[in-house]
């Protein structure tokens, strides 16, 4: 999963949404250097992605797209699952994805300290793109894969895969949406494991 459902699965945690987010950027046991909470949401962050990475309907969606884009087509697969969250915000939240996705930006801006260095680094385009509120259209997933592809020296042609994704709209969404429900009852069941969720 990418950004959006990361913080979407934290709820409404901040510690935990923070954690959440930056766990890409938190290399092997540097995550120990936060705060509980923060520790918290990294950790979370990483059982997601081990739950998203073994399961049978993504491998699905990734299969659909590997002889084109080989390893890169998990990567992709995240971005696009976040495509349909966006997209069908209103059946996970009664909180419009505009004042959702402002009041993130703000709780990482009034945060920002505490962020790992290439956050901050990227933090400013991000909100000045509304990488998350754009996600729920596919011109917003072809700006992203075309940034994402910009970092690896345009070897995989990433931005592409929303020729994919409109041919196979249907069936990425349908995978989606079946995933997102195993996955949410998943990361409920993991938060009250843990007294510090």
């Amino acid at each position: 999963m990418n950004f959006l459902a990361h913080i979407y699965l934290s709820g409404d945690n901040e510690e935990l949404k923070i954690g959440n987010f930056i766990a890409d950027s938190v290399k092997g046991k540097q995550y120990l250097e936060y705060p509980p909470g923060i520790i918290d949401g990294i950790v979370l962050h990483r059982a997601i992605d081990t739950f998203t990475d073994t399961h049978h309907i993504v491998s699905r969606s990734v299969e659909r797209l590997f002889e084109r884009y080989g390893h890169y087509s998990r990567v992709i697969v995240d971005i696009l699952y976040d495509h349909f969250l966006a997209a069908n915000w209103k059946d996970y939240s009664d909180i419009p994805l505009k004042i959702y996705t402002e009041d993130f930006y703000k709780l990482l801006q009034d945060n920002f300290k505490i962020l790992p260095k290439p956050v901050q680094n990227f933090l400013p385009y991000m909100v000045a793109d509304n990488w998350l509120y754009n996600y729920r259209k596919i011109e917003g997933i072809e700006k992203i894969l075309f940034q994402m592809n910009r970092r690896i020296k345009y070897r995989a042609k990433m931005h592409l895969a929303v020729e994919e994704l409109r041919e196979f709209y249907e069936e990425f969404e349908d995978e989606f949406t079946r995933f997102f429900e195993e996955l949410r009852s998943y990361v409920k069941v993991e938060i009250n494991s843990k007294k510090n969720y």
